[in-house]
């Protein structure tokens, strides 16, 4: 004999609706200690610890500004990337292309380059490309993003040397930071 019990119309199983509540509370805290952990541990602008300076922080469009790093303070583009110059440009111009400027990218110049930013003293300029393409300049250097850098503040290609010549990350007086400095992670094998 099979006895199956069904409510009454109008009643519920009281049981399993209680249970049901309390499940819902439970989940509301957990997601919000979820999200309170996420912001409180996630990374600034990209995930490193550099620290943009002189109010110009990366994404702003500006076409550099400057961040504290394991280098010291040097240049970084408007993402927060560590700005290069190579060691066998000469002036203003590039002898970075092809293969090279894969590796090497260069800092596109904006259509309206200021004389300076806050916390850059070199002065900036662009210098035209052999592709047609107009590139920034610090204190008459081309300067170049490295493809070895995944996130902003890293300085994986400063002091190595790669395509024929030194890499060096840029002061912000435009200079070389002196090479064979310490970078923040292990060489990536550029």
């Amino acid at each position: 004999m099979q006895i199956n019990a069904t409510p009454r119309s109008g009643t519920t199983d009281r049981p399993a609706r209680r249970e049901r509540r309390r499940a819902g509370w439970v989940t509301v805290p957990l997601a919000l200690g979820a999200v309170a952990l996420t912001a409180a541990c996630g990374p600034s602008y990209g995930g490193t610890s550099a620290a943009a300076s002189s109010g110009s922080m990366p994404g702003t469009g500006a076409a550099v500004a400057t961040a504290t790093t394991g280098l010291g303070t040097i240049v970084v583009d408007g993402r927060g990337r560590t700005v290069y110059e190579f060691a066998n440009d000469t002036g203003t111009r590039s002898t970075c292309d092809g293969e090279c400027a894969t590796d090497w990218p260069p800092v596109p110049a904006p259509a309206t380059v200021p004389p300076n930013l806050p916390g850059v003293s070199g002065p900036l300029g662009s210098t035209m490309r052999a592709d047609g393409g107009r590139q920034l300049t610090v204190a008459g250097h081309p300067v170049y993003t490295f493809s070895g850098d995944s996130a902003p503040g890293q300085t994986h290609g400063n002091g190595i040397t790669l395509n024929g010549g030194l890499w060096t990350a840029v002061t912000p007086a435009g200079s070389p930071v002196g090479a064979g400095s310490s970078s923040t992670s292990t060489s990536t094998g550029y």
